[in-house]
């Protein structure tokens, strides 16, 4: 008898994803609290500082979310690009590793990334 095995692989992720609901009774500053913010690495800050680069709450606000939605993809290592700066970020830990604006980026290659944000 000839066993037929099919070409196509589903994909499951290792391990199950249980996200359960906020209690009704859960404010959304509580909620907000619960998500894992964005940290900066010792090197990301000062390249912040010496390039006198600003990003906004918001905009950080936003890095954090598709930061998450990246990970949830499996992308571990990301490049975040925002219109004039670029952040090399390591989704597993929630951290910032670098940052580069358009002016210091001369060779604009970015290596050991597995994913890319556009914000």
């Amino acid at each position: 008898m000839n066993n037929y095995v099919h070409p196509l692989h589903h994909h499951f992720p290792k391990e199950a994803i249980i996200k359960k609901a906020p209690k009704a009774n859960t404010s959304f500053k509580q909620v907000l609290s619960s998500v894992s913010e964005v940290k900066l690495s010792n090197h990301a800050k000062s390249r912040l500082h010496e390039r006198n680069i600003y990003i906004s709450n918001e905009k950080w606000n936003q890095i954090s979310e598709k930061m998450n939605e990246a990970k949830g993809k499996g992308v571990t290592d990301a490049l975040v690009v925002l219109e004039d700066v670029a952040l090399v970020v390591n989704t597993k830990n929630n951290i910032v590793v670098t940052a580069v604006d358009s002016k210091t980026a001369t060779d604009k290659i970015f290596t050991n990334i597995n994913g890319t944000i556009l914000i």
